[in-house]
């Protein structure tokens, strides 16, 4: 069971926080996990592909739907959510909007050259160790770092 740490919500109140659907993009290469990570379009950030609930599509179909739209992901989602991590999205306002990021596992078949956002961002395979000092929020590295897909679970 992965440990959760506690959640921020970096000042504001509970009714101020938005909810976005997250994929850990992975795949194994000569046995070893590897996990996809995209630049944020403002900051450049390396960052798990993610976005707003969709209209008719379950968390997982997000999730899976961003990763097509920010890395070019053919993919399928496996498994249930993996936890939650707290960020403060960048409106370009004076204030951050404060997050809650639900991760879903999508296993990664290929990528496509072309797709949605190509122009507005990198992607780059790592390992999870990498990804995990890459990435800024601290829950989502302690996702990371505890994901193992070829247990069937993330790691105890």
């Amino acid at each position: 069971m992965i440990k959760q740490l506690p959640i921020s919500l970096h000042g504001a109140r509970k009714g101020e926080v938005r909810s976005q659907f997250a994929a850990l993009c992975y795949r194994i290469k000569r046995g070893k996990v590897q996990v996809l990570l995209v630049t944020s379009r403002g900051s450049k950030r390396w960052i798990v592909p993610k976005g707003w609930p969709m209209e008719g599509k379950t968390p997982a179909a997000s999730a899976k739907q961003e990763a097509w739209e920010e890395a070019g992901v053919y993919g399928r989602s496996v498994g249930s959510c993996l936890g939650v991590y707290s960020y403060a999205k960048d409106v370009g306002a004076a204030d951050d909007l404060p997050c809650l990021a639900m991760l879903y596992p999508v296993a990664v078949k290929s990528l496509a050259k072309k797709f949605p956002e190509r122009g507005q961002r990198r992607r780059r395979w790592v390992s999870r160790k990498k990804a995990a000092r890459l990435v800024s929020e601290p829950e989502l590295a302690r996702m990371i770092l505890d994901f193992d897909p070829r247990s069937g679970m993330a790691k105890a």
